[in-house]
């Protein structure tokens, strides 16, 4: 089995060329990504074959072209003060790539799509696959993750002979995406090494706040999973349980605070309007408004279950950020400046140049 994977330099796409590593049915990965990885990097996997592409400009025929699966990681967050720089990657990027698969006529396409795409929650019940994607808030990122489920409605409806498997992941945390993931939402200027319990008394947190995780590595064992198998359609990706506010102070031993949602979103506006941090304030209404994902579809279907917890999860990002950990691909690369450019990954709403 020919496995292609675009946007494999990531949180999620160096956690899946692990796991396809271990698949026997998988006898060639050929990994794209915009920036490749030095040839330390390369050697990650000795099966996989580097290339460089960008999906929303060059060829991607070729790159396809032999494939049984292709699995769709890419996508770029920043620039968030540029949002039509953000949707000619992610969505007219898209719709070059699903072109290209109808012409070269691919048999399947693994999709990483987001909790991010799906309407806001009413409850805190957990839902399943069929909830509603028309995203989160008006962010960019649940934006362009709501249309792409729109495209690929479309394109199921006129080539049905491929199979689609749509994956919708939590925040997908690794300790060796930590200081990426620090410079997509803290920004370059947030030192990691403050993250620490010694440091962290209180623990300012919006009321109401309710978050799942998922790690890296039970991510890329489900797509893999789905890479290999013949299922098809949407499917949830998390940790058992949910994380509230309390439980996000005990990792840093801390006593939580509560804030109104609305006073913690002035401050992230006037933040990101002054260019100090990236992550714009209408991510924090999708954050506040996620709904609770049930994970059963996986587990049915897949045979697929977590093995780290969600708070075991956060915690492994909380020991990257300590560490200032990172991985040898250009976006998880621990010494690169500025906002993290996400294309190259797929990490859910935490998450995959």
């Amino acid at each position: 089995m020919r496995v292609v994977v675009i946007g494999a330099s990531g949180n999620v796409g160096t956690a899946l060329l692990e796991a396809l590593h271990a698949e026997s049915a998988v006898t060639d990965v050929v990994a794209v990504a915009r920036r490749l990885p030095s040839i330390e990097g390369q050697g990650l996997s000795p099966t996989v074959e580097w290339r460089s592409a960008d999906i929303s400009r060059d060829d991607l025929d070729h790159i396809v072209a032999g494939a049984d699966v292709v699995v769709h990681l890419a996508w770029l967050f920043h620039p968030t003060h540029r949002p039509s720089q953000t949707w000619d990657n992610n969505v007219i990027g898209t719709v070059r790539l699903l072109a290209a698969l109808e012409r070269g006529r691919v048999p399947a396409l693994v999709y990483a799509s987001s909790v991010g795409a799906y309407s806001p929650r009413t409850s805190s019940d957990l839902v399943d696959e069929s909830w509603p994607t028309h995203g989160a808030s008006p962010a960019s990122y649940t934006r362009e993750k709501a249309y792409i489920e729109r495209l690929l409605d479309g394109f199921q409806a006129r080539v049905p002979q491929c199979r689609v498997v749509r994956m919708r992941p939590a925040f997908v945390f690794h300790e060796r995406a930590a200081s990426q993931q620090r410079r997509l939402f803290g920004g370059p200027l947030v030192p990691g090494s403050l993250v620490r319990p010694s440091l962290v008394p209180v623990l300012p947190l919006p009321s109401g706040l309710l978050m799942q995780a998922v790690h890296a590595n039970d991510v890329g064992r489900a797509f893999a999973t789905g890479v290999v198998s013949s299922t098809s359609g949407a499917f949830n990706l998390c940790a058992d349980g949910v994380l509230e506010g309390k439980d996000l102070a005990s990792l840093f031993d801390a006593r939580p605070v509560s804030i109104p949602p609305k006073v913690l979103r002035a401050g992230l506006r006037a933040a990101w309007t002054a260019h100090t941090v990236p992550a714009p304030p209408d991510l924090f209404d999708a954050l506040m408004r996620l709904p609770m994902m049930s994970n059963e579809r996986a587990r049915q279907e897949l045979g697929w279950s977590p093995q780290v917890s969600a708070s075991d999860a956060l915690q492994d990002l909380l020991v990257g950020l300590r560490r200032g950990a990172g991985h040898p691909t250009p976006p998880l690369d621990a010494q690169a400046g500025g906002p993290a450019r996400t294309g190259e990954f797929a990490s859910g709403v935490g998450s995959v140049d």
